[in-house]
């Protein structure tokens, strides 16, 4: 077979050009630390980076919503910790107040002190993050969610919306605790109504509790009781009579129209007292009724200033025991997040050494291929250096 001058040269430039891509490619690897650069270099391994590279991307983005998660829910918890502490020293104030020996002056000092409580826990609830939202308006972030009405009444302009954080595969969890449920919708002290009494309150007694027993039988008013002699009469609102208990004993219950409604001591001969529907209230409306409550020097001591007290007590521990259930919710939620933080650490982690596994480059072998492959180069180098000037005119 005969091999031409051109053939035997184009071989030679060949094994020259492959040596210099192999000796190349290593250079890039030792440049970069990567055993894979392209996809050329591992289709398979690249496949596979790519598909570790997405998945740590989108556990980097699930990191970013959870530290926002946790910093609005950290400072949720706090602020709730505060309502807590504020609502619960209520309950003392007004113990101390409604106190016989204490000078009208005095009872306005406590009075005072019970409206700063009420201003401090509206600024709580009215608290802002740091990017100036309002932390307990719901969706309405840019609006003051409470305020004082016309009429003195702290009334809430927020909704009821739980703004959610994605901190796992199709899992969220919400970032805020809305103002209603942490502070206006507390369950009535007294069950589905409120009660209302009367100056000419003789008995001592109170509602006790005042709940819709039978839905189906249920009709909703405005219900007064009265003593008659010794028997208990129930009127609804047009005073048509719609109960009467003879021998009224307060330790059995008066049921009608789907309500039960239990007494805590005895009214007397021409009692009366009224409830009517509330199954919700709010702690603000609660701790102004504590405060007229006290600035009222007629209500001390007397039976209907004690009973309104009982019903100012329950509602403040329901409004207490509501803000302790938001700040208990806002605590588990901050755990949660907690939780996934730790688990998509372990993730990454893990990926990360497969990562690693798959386009890290061993050193010590790309330096010894890096000389092997020098060496092949330039014994390919030398041999073409003396084909390419060979002639048949050298041996004429």
């Amino acid at each position: 077979m005969r091999i031409s001058t051109a053939q035997m040269f184009n071989q030679s430039i060949n094994s020259v050009l492959d040596r210099q891509t192999s000796t190349s490619k290593i250079l890039d690897q030792l440049s970069s630390g990567k055993r894979v650069n392209t996809a050329g270099d591992d289709p398979v391994a690249a496949i596979g980076i790519d598909n570790l590279n997405q998945q740590n991307a989108l556990v980097d983005q699930f990191m970013k919503n959870i530290d926002y998660a946790n910093n609005r829910l950290s400072l949720t918890e706090s602020k709730l910790g505060s309502a807590e502490t504020l609502t619960g020293s209520v309950r003392e104030q007004v113990l101390r107040a409604i106190n016989g020996g204490l000078s009208d002056s005095e009872r306005q000092m406590i009075a005072d002190e019970l409206r700063g409580t009420l201003e401090e826990l509206l600024a709580v609830a009215n608290t802002k993050d740091e990017s100036g939202n309002f932390m307990f308006a719901g969706y309405e972030t840019g609006k003051q969610p409470f305020a004082f009405d016309a009429s003195g009444n702290v009334v809430y302009s927020g909704d009821s919306g739980a703004r959610d954080a994605i901190v796992g595969s199709g899992v969220t969890v919400a970032t805020n605790i809305p103002g209603d449920k942490a502070f206006m919708n507390a369950p009535s002290g007294l069950g589905d109504f409120s009660a209302n009494y009367l100056s000419t309150q003789v008995g001592d007694f109170n509602v006790q509790s005042a709940s819709i027993a039978d839905p189906l039988t249920y009709v909703e008013d405005t219900y007064t009781f009265t003593m008659v002699g010794t028997n208990l009469e129930v009127r609804d609102s047009s005073a048509a009579l719609v109960t009467t208990v003879p021998a009224f004993d307060a330790t059995n219950p008066v049921s009608f129209n789907g309500i039960e409604v239990k007494l805590q001591g005895q009214p007397a001969a021409g009692d009366s007292f009224s409830i009517t529907p509330q199954s919700e209230v709010s702690i603000f409306d609660t701790i102004n009724q504590a405060i007229s409550l006290v600035e009222d020097s007629s209500k001390v001591d007397t039976p209907q200033g004690m009973s309104e007290l009982a019903q100012i007590l329950n509602n403040l521990d329901s409004g207490v025991n509501q803000i302790s259930i938001a700040r208990g919710q806002a605590g588990n939620s901050l755990k949660s997040v907690e939780s996934y933080s730790a688990t998509h650490t372990e993730e990454k982690l893990v990926n990360s050494s497969a990562l690693s596994l798959l386009e890290d480059l061993d050193y010590a072998s790309a330096i010894t291929e890096l000389e092997k492959q020098q060496l092949a180069l330039n014994a390919v180098s030398s041999v073409f250096s003396q084909v390419g000037s060979t002639t048949l005119f050298d041996y004429i």
